[in-house]
């Protein structure tokens, strides 16, 4: 320990003033203090190199400055949420956005929305962000808890007292099935380990698109994956046994597809000579990966910076919340050919 530390009672008595005064200059409680002393105060704090303890600064303001990203802990997500490509696309751009504005990041993985409100209090947070929650988590959070947050993807109508930045998956889905049709494909499956939310909208564009063109559809074409990897092998190999029903495949996530157009190439499938597929993201190993993968993308540095301003709104009282829909935009690669008749 610096026996030598400078003490905030040795800068009130270098000053002649009270200890309560330099403590409320620290803090920044400076409405009842003359700008006089302020300064004089934080001159002499710059000068005498008083380092004070920033949690209990930040803890002791109106506004600590600090933002959590909490990620779902969720049973579904193997422990494994920050590795998936979305997610850490996200954190590493909401990061930096973050800091640009000021603010602390805190990133908490957590499956307990009570939990949440506790430390969200605890730590006097500025706001949240939240990723992978459903919608009836946030509802409790919404009214048990004052503190602003924003979500990625909630798809709900009423956002009222916190907001939603997402992107537009009916689109989206509609746009991989209008390039997939007019590159031939009349027989299209539809992957995904859920029927909910962003997965069920990119279904639904898919299924208009469908429509449109005459073409049929219908729910024996969604072939229903698993969120864990062994029984997911186990579905692709009865999906292989299916292969020839099909001539292309539109996937709900780039992970997913990736993983799917290994699994057939490791059969012997040529990719796409022999069947194409699609995805939607476009994570980067999405442009690594040969064939490289067409797929529907997202702009995730301007979705994040769509929430950091939506989030900043909510905490300077200038919304009670709304939902941001953003535009998305297929890329063009080589997991997709032309299906000739």
């Amino acid at each position: 320990m610096n026996e030598n530390r400078i003490t905030i009672k040795d800068i009130a008595e270098e000053l002649g003033v009270s200890t309560a005064t330099v403590s409320n200059v620290i803090h920044g409680k400076t409405k009842k203090i003359s700008q006089q002393t302020v300064a004089k105060v934080q001159e002499k704090i710059e000068k005498s190199g008083y380092l004070p303890n920033m949690a209990a600064v930040l803890l002791a303001q109106n506004t600590s400055k600090i933002v959590c990203i909490v990620l779902s802990n969720d049973k579904k997500y193997e422990n494994k949420m920050i590795e998936d490509p979305f997610v850490s696309g996200m954190l590493n751009y909401l990061s930096k956005e973050l800091a640009k504005n000021d603010y602390f990041v805190m990133l908490k993985e957590e499956s307990d929305i009570h939990e949440i409100v506790r430390y969200a209090s605890m730590w006097n947070m500025a706001g949240l962000v939240l990723i992978g929650f459903c919608a009836m988590d946030y509802e409790k959070l919404r009214n048990n808890m004052h503190i602003p947050f924003v979500v990625v993807d909630s798809y709900q109508k009423d956002v009222h007292k916190y907001s939603d930045v997402g992107v537009d998956n009916i689109h989206g889905g509609f746009l991989a099935g209008e390039y997939l049709i007019k590159k031939g494909h009349k027989k299209i499956m539809f992957l995904s380990d859920n029927d909910e939310d962003c997965d069920h909208d990119r279904y639904v564009g898919l299924t208009n698109a469908m429509k449109a063109a005459n073409l049929s559809f219908d729910k024996k074409d969604f072939k229903m994956l698993s969120p864990y990897n062994e029984d997911r092998l186990k579905i692709y190999e009865k999906m292989y046994r299916e292969i020839n029903e099909y001539t292309a495949a539109f996937v709900a996530s780039d992970m997913y597809a990736i993983e799917f157009m290994n699994f057939l190439l490791g059969k012997g499938v040529s990719i796409p000579k022999d069947f194409s597929i699609m995805g939607f993201d476009d994570i980067p190993l999405a442009s690594m990966v040969n064939p490289a993968l067409t797929t529907v993308s997202q702009d995730l540095e301007y979705r994040s910076k769509v929430a950091v301003e939506l989030l900043e709104e909510l905490i300077n009282g200038e919304s009670e919340g709304r939902m941001v829909l953003l535009p998305v935009e297929v890329v063009e690669r080589k997991s997709v050919g032309e299906n000739k008749p």
